[in-house]
């Protein structure tokens, strides 16, 4: 692919990648939420670096901060349309670690093809050469 610049996976990556990032957004995805729940559901983080999470993902459009004008002064944070379209990667996350990393310590879930074991269909359709990528590269 090109430069980390324009691939798209990267730059994802870069908005996702802080540490509890994805479980504000996790948290988010609920609906809308105060300050004080997120810590709250969030248990471990401090108030600053979830106070730097929000802004990041606020600056990112992910997420949407909404002032209420009361005494004392009401902030609640919602996940904008970008932002929920992050859930389903997380809905994918939670299947992985459900699959592969709760199932026994990374064990290989029932039923799933294992590297070097069994036959593995080619593919593409089209008939691979006998010998091809069989045996050590000549020099």
């Amino acid at each position: 692919m090109g430069n980390n610049e324009t691939c798209p996976v990267c730059h994802t990556a870069e908005i996702i990648s802080g540490k509890w990032t994805l479980l504000v957004i996790r948290d988010l995805a609920d609906g809308c939420s105060r300050f004080c729940e997120l810590e709250r559901s969030l248990g471990g983080i401090s108030p600053r670096t979830l106070s730097l999470r929000l802004r990041a993902l606020e600056a990112e459009g992910v997420v949407q901060r909404r002032t209420y004008p009361e005494v004392p002064p009401r902030v609640e944070y919602r996940l904008t349309a970008k932002g929920m379209a992050l859930v389903p990667l997380i809905d994918q996350m939670r299947h992985y670690g459900q699959e592969w990393l709760m199932n026994g310590n990374g064990a290989t879930p029932k039923g799933a093809a294992v590297p070097g074991e069994g036959h593995v269909e080619p593919l593409s359709s089209q008939p691979v050469a006998s010998g091809v990528g069989t045996g050590p590269k000549a020099a």
